[in-house]
């Protein structure tokens, strides 16, 4: 099969280790992790993308990318299918399913989680447009004082710095995600340093690979895949299957 990868690049490394065992021809393209940060307004950066491979040729256009927030309701298939995994976020895909991810949640409340994709591009996509003041924020959450203070004066900057990480203050641990990819040594290093900063326990959580390697690999059973047939849109369920096919 001939198939598009459109991956958020918290998973750059995820998917360049699972690209090397799939049998099909598989084209990737990576988008900014700064995407996030616009909630719902990530959607029309998405669709573009879509609207583009649907010229392709492809046999299915997949997505690196879970419900996010609901930022992926509504993404619609063009003229070939357009596949996605069930899950609420990144946390849950690469833990290796929703199942697992719900049930370490329930288990650990008040944690953060970290992954190597989270840390190693933890400041991109700083430049995209928020849709609101509040996409403003979240985009303010990963910038350093000295970039705010830069920016804004030292006097805002300090006090711009202060609200964006007053939301740390809920957590009561940090959970690094291992996905066993290139690196690994350095971000866990790196996680565990943050939980030291911030007095946070930390724990490390054995993540897996299956469900991007089965999305590669074309394993789509409907119980982990949603496959959207061409015309139709994704939306958000209150049920167990997280996405639905409208």
């Amino acid at each position: 099969m001939r198939l598009k990868l459109i991956c958020c690049q918290v998973m750059t490394r995820e998917a360049e280790n699972v690209l090397t065992r799939t049998p099909h021809e598989v084209e990737v393209e990576l988008l900014p992790m700064g995407l996030h940060d616009l909630g719902g307004a990530m959607r029309p950066h998405l669709q573009e993308r879509i609207d583009a491979a649907d010229a392709g040729g492809y046999d299915a256009i997949l997505l690196g990318y879970a419900l996010c927030g609901k930022g992926t309701e509504g993404l619609k298939a063009g003229k070939m299918p357009l596949v996605l995994p069930r899950a609420h976020d990144c946390i849950g895909l690469l833990m290796g399913s929703r199942h697992q991810y719900l049930r370490y949640f329930e288990e650990h409340p008040g944690v953060y989680y970290r992954s190597p994709g989270w840390i190693e591009f933890q400041t991109a996509g700083q430049t995209l447009e928020p849709a609101s003041p509040s996409g403003a924020n979240k985009i303010g959450e990963r910038r350093t004082l000295e970039e705010l203070i830069a920016q804004y004066g030292e006097e805002n900057g300090k006090y711009l710095f202060e609200q964006f990480g007053a939301y740390r203050n809920h957590y009561t641990g940090l959970t690094y995600i291992s996905t066993g990819v290139d690196g690994e040594e350095e971000f866990r290093h790196a996680a565990q340093a943050e939980a030291e900063r911030q007095k946070w326990a930390f724990e490390e959580f054995p993540g897996s690979l299956t469900l991007l390697e089965r999305l590669v690999n074309a394993d789509w059973n409907a119980e982990d895949f949603l496959v959207v047939p061409p015309g139709a849109s994704i939306l958000a369920t209150l049920g167990d299957s997280i996405v639905k096919a409208s």
